[in-house]
């Protein structure tokens, strides 16, 4: 038996042109300001501190104490930290220069494997390219259906899910919506334990720290108590991470960094933590951050910086710095998995 296809009607005059119909994989990470200057950081830090996800405090009270106090100080201070770790050459932070990696790096692979019918591209929670930017481009591109890949292993309220409102609210402008899927978190993916513990043996190679430091992005207590589940995810990864390398209980912990305001939040601070360790005697440690995708503030100057120095000023002798995945080879596979994973039927 044999079947014909009825060829698609001629459209009427002046109907507007409809691109062919392709998959999209969209990553998202959480941003990162124009430049080191104080008027590009206080964009950035004015729509990254306005994110109710991110300070949950009514805006009433929260506000006034963001633009009268804290923005007019902190672009200052969180301009010179960018500043020392600001990519020169490309005028950029590293959070977009390796984001950028990751995403060349994923298309290169997706049309080797699917050819131009799959759409590679990332955006950013606060600042540019934003969401609303890169999906609006997309669609018009022919994307009906996306994959929305927030580049978080641990879920987070303040991370994953701010990622997801914000793609949200860039589809409510959208007159044809395309199909969208948001991803499982992958704090436990087998591949993924596999090349955060082989990033370990490669900065490790030759050195014998007494600790390892598996050092999270903090958060609020209080969002553990009302259900937010980070704090297990976190706990689960550094757990998985040591098995998979084999050690004892005692050689691993796990704190939590970037503290802001005088709220209690998750526990222990990594800053105190590693000067703990080097007032009890283990004066060569190494610290890797699971939570981060990719290097950034908080990695390069934060914990190779400030945590580096508070480690070093109580006694603390040979510190590692243990770098994100970034666009490593085994960090791209595992994304790739992922994303065949959630285009099933797709391509």
């Amino acid at each position: 038996m044999t079947t014909t296809t009825t060829p698609a009607a001629p459209r009427p005059a002046g109907h507007p042109a409809i691109p062919k119909g392709r998959t999209g994989i969209l990553l998202a990470n959480l941003g990162t300001p124009d430049g080191h200057d104080y008027w590009s950081m206080r964009r950035y830090l004015n729509e990254f501190l306005s994110d109710r996800r991110v300070i949950d405090l009514p805006r009433w009270k929260w506000q006034p104490i963001l633009q009268g106090i804290i923005l007019t100080k902190r672009p200052f201070s969180s301009g010179a930290n960018y500043k020392l770790i600001w990519n020169e050459e490309k005028n950029e932070s590293p959070l977009m220069t390796i984001t950028r990696a990751q995403t060349d790096a994923l298309r290169e692979r997706a049309e080797a494997e699917w050819g131009e019918s799959v759409m590679v591209e990332f955006c950013m929670r606060y600042g540019n390219p934003s969401t609303h930017e890169v999906l609006d481009r997309m669609v018009k591109a022919g994307c009906r259906r996306i994959v929305f890949l927030p580049l978080y292993p641990q879920y987070a309220g303040a991370t994953s899910a701010t990622a997801n409102d914000q793609l949200f609210r860039a589809l409510m402008e959208q007159k044809w919506q395309p199909t969208v899927r948001t991803i499982d978190p992958y704090f436990d993916r087998p591949d993924y334990i596999s090349a955060l513990a082989g990033s370990v043996t490669r900065a490790l190679e030759g050195k014998a720290p007494t600790k390892l430091v598996a050092s999270y992005h903090g958060m609020p207590k209080r969002y553990l108590l009302e259900g937010d589940p980070y704090h297990c995810q976190c706990q689960k990864t550094t757990r998985l991470l040591r098995e998979k390398l084999g050690w004892p209980e005692d050689r691993i912990d796990t704190s939590f960094q970037s503290v802001f305001g005088r709220e209690e939040w998750l526990r222990p601070y990594t800053v105190e933590h590693v000067a703990e360790l080097a007032r009890q005697g283990h004066t060569d440690i190494a610290v890797i951050s699971p939570a981060f995708a990719a290097d950034c503030i908080e990695t390069l100057e934060e914990i190779n910086g400030e945590i580096r120095e508070a480690f070093e000023h109580a006694g603390g002798k040979n510190f590692t710095y243990i770098p994100c995945l970034n666009d490593d080879p085994d960090h791209i596979e595992v994304m790739m998995n992922i994303i065949r994973e959630n285009t099933a039927g797709w391509v």
